[in-house]
């Protein structure tokens, strides 16, 4: 589904606090990954209100309250499939978070074909096998290059208004951890990688809440400035976030597998902000790359990407 790139500011409201309460789903989200998501939300929380984390932490904004500003029948559907997304981006649905899903889609008043269609489609990307590549992929890759088209291959997606492009962004990270892992002679499941990403700071849900976020602020006109110049902006702002991630996460990865996986939890933080760093200067450098690389991808060319029948 797209992201409309007009919506009201209820609707958008609702739709980020969506995002936020699927954040806050599990209750065994680590206190690092809650910090994150609130620097999210007071990041990109619209009106002059506090923060809709704080809102939400405090009770004084509720669920219903927030399904309340969905003003249409696709816009409860955009909110599923957020929270969908956001629950499952850590490979598997707890018990709180699929409690959470059951209440929201009651609450959403989806039917049962609509939220089997959704569901199909958000695990699909979300849960596909880490190590599903095509032949031809199985060589052993030329490491910097490999992470750079997978960094350019994420910041295209970020480009792009559907939500299945956000979602597949965090399993493209996966399959090159995987693919750097086995050329190191490391056999990586969906686990080890979760790990590994969690010991370099990386949280999957707030990632993807993140980047649902900037897209939805993003649409918004900035009707003060006269023109539509803010959603453009938002676009490649996210789009460099997402190259710079994925650039840091390959490049470390290459490091600890290639290194024996002597690096410590604290070293890979630190070199995770600095080659986060480096990456979003080089981001400019390689924009029209991305742009080019957006242009050739549909829902359809995701799949195949996400599920390994084609190559980056």
């Amino acid at each position: 589904m797209n992201i409309p790139s007009s919506k009201s500011s209820s609707s958008t409201d609702s739709l980020l606090a969506i995002c936020l309460f699927s954040s806050f789903a599990d209750g065994e989200k680590s206190e690092a990954e809650r910090e994150e998501i609130r620097r999210v939300a007071s990041e990109l929380g619209s009106g002059d209100e506090a923060s809709m984390t704080r809102q939400i932490l405090m009770g004084k904004l509720s669920l219903p309250a927030a399904v309340a500003g969905l003003e249409t029948g696709p816009d409860r559907l955009l909110a599923y499939e957020m929270a969908l997304a956001v629950c499952e981006a850590n490979g598997s649905v707890s018990p709180d978070e699929a409690a959470f899903l059951t209440d929201l889609r009651g609450q959403l008043g989806l039917g049962g074909a609509e939220s089997q269609s959704v569901e199909a489609e958000v695990t699909a990307l979300a849960l596909a096998p880490v190590g599903s590549t095509p032949p031809e992929m199985d060589l052993a890759p030329d490491s910097g290059a490999m992470i750079l088209k997978y960094a350019i291959l994420n910041g295209a997606l970020e480009l792009l208004p559907e939500t299945l492009a956000t979602i597949a962004i965090i399993p493209m990270q996966m399959k090159m951890v995987y693919r750097i892992g086995k050329s190191h002679g490391v056999e990586l499941d969906r686990s080890n990688i979760k790990d590994f990403l969690a010991t370099v700071g990386l949280g999957l849900g707030s990632q993807v809440a993140e980047g649902f976020a900037r897209k939805l602020m993003s649409g918004l006109a900035k009707k003060a400035a006269g023109k539509l110049a803010g959603r453009a902006a938002g676009q490649v702002t996210g789009s460099a976030m997402s190259f710079a991630s994925t650039y840091a996460i390959g490049h470390i990865a290459e490091r600890y597998y290639g290194g024996g996986r002597k690096l410590a939890g604290a070293e890979m933080k630190t070199l995770f902000s600095s080659l986060s760093g480096q990456a979003r200067e080089l981001h400019a450098n390689y924009l029209p790359q991305i742009q080019e690389r957006a242009q050739t991808l549909n829902p359809a060319s995701i799949f195949s990407l996400v599920s390994g029948k084609s190559a980056i």
